[in-house]
């Protein structure tokens, strides 16, 4: 059980480093480090499409690679 469930952490490891790789970058020029960011307060927008589900992609593999760790947590002190 403990090598199914290390074998499980090790891809969803590889599996969460490949989706924040693929999201969108968001790129700063000089403009918006002396301006301190100011353009982009009226500017936000939901993420949508590709963004938005990259995002979520990423939250979810996070949970399952938080609860993969702490039931290799728990048996292995059992």
């Amino acid at each position: 059980m403990y090598n199914i469930l290390l074998t499980l952490l090790l891809i969803v490891s590889v599996l969460i480093i490949i989706s924040v790789l693929m999201q969108p970058a968001k790129t700063d020029n000089a403009s918006t480090a002396l301006s301190g960011g100011a353009t982009d307060l009226f500017s936000k927008q939901k993420p949508r499409g590709f963004e938005a589900f990259m995002q979520k992609v990423t939250a979810v593999l996070g949970v399952i690679f938080f609860a993969l760790s702490l039931a290799l947590v728990y048996i292995s002190a059992h």
